[in-house]
């Protein structure tokens, strides 16, 4: 792994600015770049379905000791993001045990920095170079490089469920003729698939990542004049109003979160509304659970708007499903033995938020997602420290070792 390079190649990333749905000058470099590596890059047609202006980016290199993996991140960001202004520097870091000084790339202070997920696509490149330059024995790897992550999974959700077969006309071990046999033995069992994207130090495996239903609901009252005759009137903000004081809401297990984030209604202040809308959404790692705090705020509504006089119309939609793994998993033990290789101390993790990693165990993956270092991503406190970044490659080099057989 070369310390400065896998730095420069963040730097150059985070200059490009890639908000949701304007991925493409971002596609177009890390195009450029994994082609310069030797692999063969492909983008499908999920554009039309997201709304973005590229693809998702799939590329594979065969391997040369057999085997298989994906390594896979988003190539999209947050804003404010435009003329991202990174900064080196070096500061006080303090944790709940030690303070320290680090050096650390953030942003200058009026846009994020992008280490949410451009730290996680410089790892892999860098990890990869490092590997190919050592002529390293490796699997035959396939890279996913997603549009729309932040916009609830967009890109990876449009992924035909083909999307990570190896190609036909591709062999998987290089210097050996393409055949139907290389894609059998591909589709054998699902691909590892290791998604750098999650808080936590390198050597953060994230074991459980929650299912995540979003919630609209649409209340409907009856409007009256405010000072003349409220009492005609039906409250549709009234209605809404009880039935978030009614739910249960924030920290509702060790393994479940809901919230309402949105309310709407009402058109004057002399009106009783006539119609509100709310958004919110529920997670938890667990089926049961979530479908139980589902049920528990959908019950919330329509008792209100019965007790008050109005009606609501409901509608969930499930943006991804968990995926939770054991500690005992062949793919945990893998990922804790390569970080030990690279001298990282293995630590699990459960996280509140969903990645990739959600949908791509949908589509033929193994997928797990992995700590990268980012920290107080999706703010312009955004930092990451430069030790991460280049542990980050050293873990991705190390994965790759593991997985070479």
């Amino acid at each position: 792994m070369n310390p400065e390079r896998v730095l420069d190649s963040f730097l150059e990333m985070v200059a490009i600015e890639s908000p949701s749905w304007h991925e493409a000058p971002m596609a177009a470099y890390c195009a450029e770049k994994l082609a310069a590596l030797g692999f063969s890059v492909s983008f499908d047609a999920s554009a039309a379905q997201t709304g973005s202006d590229t693809g998702n980016l799939i590329a594979h290199l065969p391997g040369t000791a057999g085997g298989r993996i994906v390594l896979a991140a988003h190539m999209d960001t947050v804003k404010p993001c435009a003329g991202i202004e990174a900064v080196v520097e070096t500061r006080h870091i303090c944790d709940d045990v030690t303070c320290r000084m680090a050096e650390v790339v953030c942003s200058a202070g009026d846009t994020i920095l992008s280490a949410d997920d451009k730290a996680g696509i410089a790892a892999i490149f860098e990890g990869i170079r490092s590997v190919l330059e050592a002529d390293a024995p490796r699997p035959a790897i396939t890279v996913l490089l997603t549009t729309c992550e932040e916009q609830s999974l967009l890109g990876a959700s449009a992924l035909a469920e083909d999307a990570l077969a190896w190609p036909a006309d591709l062999p998987l071990v290089a210097g050996e003729a393409a055949s139907g046999a290389d894609t059998d033995a591909a589709a054998e069992s699902p691909v590892p698939c290791f998604v750098l994207d999650a808080d936590g130090a390198p050597g953060t495996i994230i074991l459980g990542a929650p299912y995540h239903w979003t919630l609209e609901a649409r209340i409907s009252g009856r409007a009256a004049h405010a000072g003349v005759e409220p009492e005609e009137g039906v409250s549709a903000i009234q209605i809404a109003a009880a039935a978030v004081a009614a739910m249960p809401l924030g920290r509702i297990d060790e393994c479940t979160t809901a919230n309402i984030g949105r309310i709407e209604g009402g058109v004057a202040v002399n009106i009783v509304p006539a119609a509100a809308s709310l958004e919110g959404e529920c997670r938890s790692l667990y089926e049961d659970r979530v479908l139980a705090q589902r049920d528990a705020m959908t019950a919330a509504l329509e008792e209100a708007a019965g007790r008050l006089g109005g009606t609501v119309d409901v509608a969930w939609t499930l943006d991804y499903p968990a995926v939770v793994h054991g500690p005992g998993d062949a793919i945990v033990a893998h990922l804790e033995a390569a970080a030990r290789a690279a001298g990282l101390e293995p630590r699990h993790a459960n996280s509140g938020g969903g990645a990739d990693a959600n949908v791509l165990a949908t589509k033929g993956a193994d997928a797990i997602t992995l700590g990268i270092g980012m920290t107080n991503f999706h703010s312009v406190d955004e930092y990451i420290e430069v030790a991460d970044l280049q542990s980050m490659a050293r873990y991705v080099e190390a994965i790759i070792a593991e997985y070479a057989r």
